[in-house]
């Protein structure tokens, strides 16, 4: 009789299913090698000006409505580092089962209300 190994999670930690192999990536945060598939990604999209510099740069100059050009990166974390820098959280084994996303976080428009309550006025 051969015992089966416990299952932690369903698809091991991975999401390669039948590819045999696949390339590493690098952790933007400690540089480890890991393999892209277990990864943890995030699409990152910040202001190349920080916040308290965007005020003098609008009024030195001389167009009225001067969009700033955002920084587009993806980011890999090892799931070391995504945990220490809270991008996931551990999750006990009955919360593991559960694949609905995470509820997506909703900006704000200009006049500093939420968009959802926008939509209902």
């Amino acid at each position: 009789m051969v015992q089966q190994q416990t299952l932690k999670r369903r698809n091991h930690g991975r999401n390669k299913h039948g590819r045999g192999h696949v390339k590493s990536v690098r952790c933007v945060n400690c540089s480890r090698c890991v393999p892209k598939d277990k990864a943890i990604k995030r699409f990152m999209i910040r202001n190349m000006v920080e916040s308290a510099a965007v005020r003098d740069i609008a009024e030195a100059s001389v167009f009225e409505e001067y969009a700033l050009p955002k920084l587009y990166v993806k980011v890999h974390y090892c799931v070391s580092c995504a945990i220490h820098a809270h991008i996931v959280r551990v999750r006990s084994r009955v919360g593991r089962r559960d694949r609905t996303p995470p509820q997506r976080f909703r900006g704000f428009n200009k006049d500093n209300k939420s968009k959802a309550a926008a939509t209902k006025a």
